[in-house]
């Protein structure tokens, strides 16, 4: 199998115990923020983030909502910056070959269970916090084991690839503490 390209399975990962979490992130009010902690994030990442995104009210929305679902969910918020870079590379706009959608490629289908519109999943705000309780599902489901949580959220379980790209990505650029 050298040398093949395998497609992640995205699109299949219909897990039943994932639902009631996505809809409670679809319904959750804000999350807290620290002020301090808010400032020396920004300080951090917004010159690493000005490369990738020009505009720069969306890359405040995106350190906002990363830091903010970071925090809500004690995820690290650096990973959260890698998984979108990988995904996406910060394009909202992004729409995968499976049909996932946005800054960190939710499937449409979860939007669609929440009774929402698709069109919301290229919003900040909600992709990154379903996203992000998605995330957070397969790091506990796995054990907090990086590389088996990442696989799971990319559809790729049992293999690599995309984990090890993730996790370069947080050592090599989105690093924080």
């Amino acid at each position: 199998m050298v040398g093949m390209t395998h497609i992640a399975l995205a699109d299949q990962q219909v897990d039943a115990a994932l639902e009631p979490l996505i809809r409670k992130a679809v319904t959750d009010g804000e999350c807290f923020q620290d002020r301090f902690d808010r400032e020396v994030w920004f300080t951090a990442m917004e010159p690493k983030l000005s490369t990738l995104v020009k505009d720069a009210d969306e890359r405040k929305a995106i350190l906002e909502q990363v830091q903010c679902e970071a925090k809500r969910l004690q995820l690290p918020p650096a990973l959260v910056m890698a998984v979108i870079d990988v995904e996406s590379q910060f394009n909202r706009w992004a729409v995968s070959r499976a049909g996932a959608v946005g800054l960190m490629q939710v499937m449409p289908f979860w939007p669609k269970k929440m009774g929402m519109d698709n069109s919301q999943l290229v919003k900040i705000p909600h992709n990154i916090h379903i996203g992000c309780t998605i995330l957070k599902y397969y790091l506990e489901r796995e054990k907090g084991d990086y590389t088996k949580a990442l696989a799971r959220y990319n559809g790729s379980n049992g293999r690599r690839n995309y984990s090890d790209k993730v996790l370069v990505r947080l050592a090599d650029r989105w690093r924080f503490r």
